[in-house]
């Protein structure tokens, strides 16, 4: 659409009014338009907008890639990653070691076992509180959500959550295995939330304002 390159347009029927989003993960801006918008009226809703949306992008945190030398989050705490003797990374009392060669691929490969070890320990914790059980769990890198329970009792988690304080990731668990028993977002299932995490709220807000700056690092 002229005047709208390099932004991602979509139309919906439940859209009342435009609205424009930039994502805090890469800078991406999104507009929705009600279907019987017109085209010119969606580019000059953009032009007036376009100081904000340069704002907007402004804040977003650059990428990182992670090497020797360089500096990540791990369980909330920054910590520098060192030159280590094994052909594996390792994490142990806030320090990290990783091997010279293919450091962020052995980076990523520790980071992803310590995340599932922690996970697997809180999800058996808080499934026999409830008197449920997972069917199965697994470690993903996606990049709009930090967990996901199916009907089945399958559980996604992202591997980055090792990356917050440990008690986001002990929320995001205790929020998908409250979905163990409602596959919803009632007030019976936030009041389970509560009984398993009951400072969720703050842990919730946490992932909303510093979550996004977690997708900084690069293990390319």
């Amino acid at each position: 659409m002229a005047g709208l390159e390099g932004v991602v347009v979509k139309r919906s029927a439940r859209a009342r009014r435009m609205t424009l989003r930039v994502s805090r993960l890469d800078g991406k801006v999104t507009l929705t338009l009600p279907r019987q918008i017109r085209d010119r009226v969606a580019v000059d809703f953009l032009k007036e907008k376009a100081a904000w949306v340069a704002e907007a992008q402004q804040s977003v945190a650059p990428t990182e890639q992670v090497g020797i030398g360089s500096e990540l989050m791990v369980e909330g705490r920054r910590v520098q990653v060192k030159a280590g003797l094994r052909r594996v990374a390792m994490l142990c009392d806030g320090i990290v070691e990783a091997p010279p060669a293919k450091t962020a691929a052995a980076l990523k490969t520790c980071l992803e076992a310590e995340a599932r070890k922690r996970c697997e320990e809180h999800v058996e914790h808080y499934a026999a509180k409830i008197g449920r059980s997972a069917n199965r769990i697994t470690m993903r890198d996606p990049r709009s959500r930090w967990g996901s329970c199916s009907s089945e009792g399958n559980l996604m988690f992202s591997w980055r959550l090792i990356l917050a304080p440990p008690e986001v990731l002990d929320y995001v668990v205790a929020h998908e295995v409250a979905h163990l028993d409602q596959m919803n977002h009632s007030a019976t299932f936030w009041n389970l939330v509560a009984e398993l995490a009951p400072e969720y709220r703050r842990w919730k807000a946490w992932l909303g304002t510093d979550g996004p700056d977690l997708h900084r690092y690069r293990f390319d």
